[in-house]
């Protein structure tokens, strides 16, 4: 990680430890930086992202994760006065995310994404989780049906919806529209999945289930989690991240920055001190 000058009172962000490379890196940040206007959001992060494992993003509201995390599907193209610099390495295509070469829609297609809250879009079941491959030009029926079964699986949402696939998405408890947007993310083969606090608008039941899907989808799908739940990142994920003040502060194995952070801001935020 690049060195930077501490704020006042508090001491130096320490530099992330090289990652394990026993599953091979998917995605690689580089001196990124990100600008609303005038106003820099994020300021020369460097880390790896361990491929088909789940790294969590952590730190107090305001502090750059979603900000960082739409950066990989260049979700921020969509308003003016928006910049990055630096770069996003995908491998192994070793291909620039953030590059102005890089078609923002293709990049939204290989990186999918999961909010806040869950929006389907108001069509039936079928046409939500289909969306993304009639965007990319697939019209065959029997191809359509098996991707979309596939998906539905996978989310474990088919015996669920199977007899009424024709029937609005919107019609879905928050659960299960949660799922049904997974669904549609994973539809068009993803490389990446990214998860903004995709829990914080349903009851403990749906989380559970949420948890335990993204535990399955993983060592098949690289997942980014952006989440203010501290037992949620414990529970679900390999490597974990702690952004402050649009900084990266410490990143490591997820066992290692939780019970012997090598942080003194990590430990504050993990305990509840601030944040």
């Amino acid at each position: 990680m690049v060195e930077k000058p501490a704020q006042a009172g508090l001491p130096k962000a320490e530099p992330a430890p090289p990652l394990p490379e026993e599953g091979g890196i998917k995605a690689e940040v580089k001196n990124l930086s990100f600008y609303y206007g005038r106003f820099q959001a994020l300021k020369g992060l460097n880390l790896k992202i361990t491929k088909n494992a789940i790294t969590a993003l952590i730190g107090p509201s305001g502090c750059g994760k979603s900000t960082f995390l739409r950066c990989f599907n260049r979700m921020h193209d969509l308003y003016p006065g928006n910049r990055y610099e630096g770069e996003i390495r995908l491998y192994p295509d070793d291909l620039n995310v953030i590059g102005p070469e890089v078609d923002p829609i293709e990049m939204r297609m290989r990186i999918g994404m999961v909010f806040q809250k869950p929006n389907p879009f108001p069509k039936s079941i079928y046409e939500n989780v289909v969306y993304g491959l009639r965007i990319r030009g697939v019209r065959d029926r029997a191809t359509l049906d098996a991707r979309m079964e596939e998906a539905l699986r996978s989310t474990a949402l088919w015996e669920e919806v199977k007899d009424r696939l024709s029937s609005p998405g919107t019609a879905l408890s928050g659960g299960q529209q949660q799922r049904l947007c997974i669904a549609r993310a994973l539809a068009t083969g993803p490389e990446m999945l990214l998860f903004d606090e995709p829990t914080s608008a349903l009851d403990p039941i749906s989380t559970a289930s949420i948890e335990e899907l993204m535990q399955r989808l993983e060592g098949r799908v690289t997942i980014l989690i952006v989440t203010h739940n501290m037992q949620q990142a414990a529970r679900v994920s390999k490597f974990t991240a702690f952004m402050y003040l649009g900084e990266l502060v410490e990143f490591g194995e997820t066992g290692q920055v939780f019970t012997v952070p090598r942080n003194e801001r990590t430990s504050d935020y993990i305990t509840g001190r601030f944040g």
